[in-house]
């Protein structure tokens, strides 16, 4: 008999607090919707106390998604689980997940307070979400630097409360595999009770071994893994939710099934890059660009003869159809259309209209189209009502001579122009654009990055600018990197202008 593993996915909330990935409601109920197809079990759908955005955006998945379970995370503090329980008021299936930090680290530096306190604190706050709703989650943060006796006591004590699910997180990434699993399998043989619970897993990536961990936490019992999408979050990350997926679907000596469905995988993890304006390395595993590309003679002969001489996963498990990833001028609406619902993309006739219009000029100056150049041109038509736009821009620039760009903006339909010179194209369309918008303007981070190959392939621009002490997040796709370097930095101004 296989055991039923369930896939807890936090891209929404613990994805989405790293740096720039920060999703409006629309874009999360698009994320969650995509999940729901996936066939994830429980989706955590944000920290509601956090921000108005946050509690509306739970509010709103709540009501978007039918047979998942929403998750809504809190403090072990009463006001959070209050407003959790508001915010999930529509869900059909509702979670609450409190915790508190166990590990001595916390107790003593974060919390100011004794084991003895921690305990009180953490029944408490599952008695009172438990008010709420039925099902309510725990979680020991630190859990992975947490003495093993006593998280034994915390859990059994939290279950005796009403605890559902108990969460084990390496809130640091610092556990080793075998460490790890034996936490899991000493809480399974020590707690009263434990048996009547799920044991989650929730492990971060700071020394590489998210994935090996959660591995380790399911083979000594846990039943519940936290993932993200492309293994994005916090710091260095978290659990990949691909990795995840097909460790369980290849191994089949695990005896471990999920209800996901693995086709769906390829379409959104770009969607969720693209809408985070986080690229996926090209070696990511299961998703990266070259995950199934093969260089080496010796491989490529072997591929050849048998995909399984160095594969292990048929590329089509993951929903990479290689018959359909490359679009040409010459294809039409249709295909583009077909190549957005494999993406999991769905656009009215209007928007698809104007979307392939934008195909069609982009294949003029590209000989092969993309799924990461599809994602850019939706990207970008979610920023066609800006406030502010590039009207046009015009760059001179080459050796011996002084970079000059003339620029001319679009500002709530009133058209202003400006010319600067520069240390480059880039700087001078910069000093361009802040010739016409007067505000102390820093740009902190500037990275470009590829998309795939070739002089003639579409650059991402990420651009980190800071304002009156605030970082603000601009992104930008082109053909011609001067273009797109100053389509996102006026990106970034959009979000603080008003």
């Amino acid at each position: 008999m296989s055991d039923r593993l369930f896939i807890f996915d936090t891209t929404l909330r613990d994805g989405e607090q790293v740096p720039g990935c920060q999703l409006n409601t629309v874009e999360k109920i698009q994320v969650a919707k995509a999940l729901e197809t996936l066939g994830v079990d429980i989706i955590e759908a944000g920290f509601p106390v956090s921000s108005p955005g946050d509690f509306e955006s739970v509010v709103e998945i709540s009501k978007a998604v039918t047979w998942p379970t929403i998750c809504a995370l809190t403090r072990a503090v009463e006001n959070d689980i209050k407003v959790a329980a508001e915010a999930l008021r529509y869900a059909k299936h509702k979670r609450i997940h409190t915790g508190i930090g166990t590990s001595d680290y916390h107790i003593k530096y974060k919390f100011n307070s004794t084991r003895e306190e921690i305990v009180e604190r953490a029944v408490a706050a599952v008695k009172y979400a438990k008010k709420f709703v039925e099902d309510v989650q725990f979680y020991a943060e630190d859990a992975g630097r947490t003495d093993n006796e006593y998280l034994a006591r915390v859990v059994e004590a939290v279950i005796k409360a009403g605890a559902t699910v108990i969460n084990i997180p390496d809130t640091t990434g610092y556990c080793l595999p075998d460490e790890f699993g034996q936490k899991i399998l000493y809480l399974k043989e020590h707690v009263s009770g434990i048996d009547n619970v799920t044991i989650a897993t929730h492990c971060h990536n700071d020394l590489g071994m998210a994935t090996a961990n959660t591995m380790a936490g399911i083979q000594n019992g846990a039943r519940q893994a936290e993932v993200t999408i492309n293994g994005i979050g916090e710091r260095a990350g978290n659990t990949a939710f691909e990795e995840i997926a097909m460790i369980c679907k290849c191994h089949h000596n695990l005896q471990i099934e999920t209800n996901i469905n693995t086709q769906k995988i390829y379409g959104i993890s770009r969607m969720v890059s693209n809408l985070m304006n986080m690229p996926v390395q090209p070696n990511k595993a299961i998703v990266g660009r070259n995950a199934f590309a093969h260089s080496s003679g010796i491989h490529q002969d072997g591929v050849l003869k048998n995909r399984e001489s160095y594969e292990i996963i048929d590329p089509k498990d993951v929903g990479i159809d290689e018959n359909s990833i490359v679009l040409t001028a010459r294809s039409g609406r249709a295909a583009l259309k077909h190549r957005l619902h494999l993406l999991g993309i769905e656009l009215e006739k209007d928007a698809l209209n104007k979307a392939y219009d934008s195909f069609l000029k982009l294949a003029d100056r590209k000989k092969d189209i993309n799924d990461d150049d599809i994602l850019m041109l939706v990207g970008k038509e979610r920023t066609a009502n800006a406030r502010i736009q590039l009207d046009f821009l015009q760059v001179t620039a080459g050796v011996g001579i002084k970079a000059v760009a003339s620029i001319g903006l679009d500002i709530a339909g009133e058209k202003f122009e400006a010319a600067a010179s520069g240390n480059g194209p880039v700087d001078a369309a910069i000093n361009a654009i802040r010739c016409i918008i007067h505000r102390k303007m820093v740009v902190k981070e500037f990275l470009i990055q590829a998309i795939t190959k070739g002089s003639d392939d579409v650059g991402k621009v990420h651009m980190t600018v800071t304002y009156n002490g605030n970082s603000y997040y601009g992104f930008s796709a082109n053909t011609d990197i001067v273009a797109a370097s100053a389509e996102a930095f006026i990106d970034a101004i959009n979000k603080f202008i008003i």
